[in-house]
């Protein structure tokens, strides 16, 4: 049932502990966590979670199928839960499932997965930036940033920890490792690898490691090392891409190295190239 202005005391009534502004449109069949706070003029349509401690700003729409972690912070005019922008898409069951301590930034998007009971997910502690966008069926892992503007595609995958820079692109079905970065502006059509950088404005090229996200993250030397040797094969040798895993297997069985060696080896569109290579590193 469509929610209107005059439902709106009968509403709040229904959530007596909530700090819910007394413009904002919530359904009573909505299921609120504990201190939950409504800025003015939101809407929050049923079905709808929210976790406790969620602060929610002004002009937030949350939509229907749509569940919202713990402690997390929404801004001005953020849309969660609309339908996906795909024309195969036919009034099915959906869902967009946000993790636990994310934080929205305003304006951002994100959309409901486009297939019966599939969905669109963030892991716990993401930092959405201001206009960033998860299309369909998107999977964050944990703490992924994406600064402002960043535009993500159909059944895109970011592994834990990644940065995406501002107006960054990923095409559709493509997958960004973890602690992997790209620069601002670059467009990704490929598989980035894990622990991998993009510079700013290019297209599927790898610049080298992500060294101090490395560091950050407490990766230890032994570690480090590990990851540069296997980057080194993978990218700075004459092998192909076969015969650069089966290389990465056969010197780390085990440990971070195997990380980047399995990515590679299940990915379907093809890994990045190397700057300065004129192709795509393919069999």
């Amino acid at each position: 049932m469509p929610l209107t202005l005059s439902r709106v005391a009968q509403d709040i009534d229904h959530f007596p502990k909530m700090n819910i502004h007394p413009t904002a449109i919530v359904d009573k069949r909505a299921e609120l966590g504990a201190n939950v706070s409504i800025g003015p003029f939101c809407v929050v349509e049923a079905p709808v979670t929210i976790g406790e401690n969620t602060r929610i700003g002004p002009h937030v729409i949350v939509l229907p199928h749509t569940s919202i972690g713990a402690g997390c912070s929404i801004h001005a005019h953020a849309v969660l839960g609309d339908l996906p922008q795909d024309l195969t898409f036919k009034d099915a069951v959906s869902y967009v499932r946000l993790g636990a301590n994310c934080t929205v930034r305003e304006g951002v998007t994100i959309h409901r997965g486009t297939k019966p009971e599939t969905e669109t997910i963030t892991g716990e502690g993401c930092f959405l930036m201001a206009n960033s966008h998860l299309a369909h069926n998107v999977r964050l892992g944990k703490q992924v940033i994406l600064a402002n503007g960043v535009l993500l595609a159909g059944y895109v995958e970011v592994g834990d920890r990644a940065f995406i820079s501002g107006n960054a692109g990923v095409h559709q079905f493509c997958r960004v490792g973890k602690l992997a970065m790209v620069g601002a502006g670059s467009v990704l059509t490929k598989d980035l690898p894990p622990f991998c950088t993009v510079r700013s404005v290019c297209l599927n090229a790898v610049a080298g490691l992500n060294v101090v996200g490395l560091r950050r993250a407490g990766y230890d030397l032994a570690q480090r090392q590990a990851i540069k040797r296997a980057f080194h094969t993978l990218y700075q040798s004459s092998l192909n891409v076969s015969q650069a895993t089966a290389k990465i297997r056969q010197e780390s069985p085990a440990g971070v190295a195997l990380e980047l060696c399995e990515f590679v080896e299940q990915s379907k569109r093809g890994i990045c190239r190397f700057e300065g290579q004129d192709e795509e590193l393919d069999d």
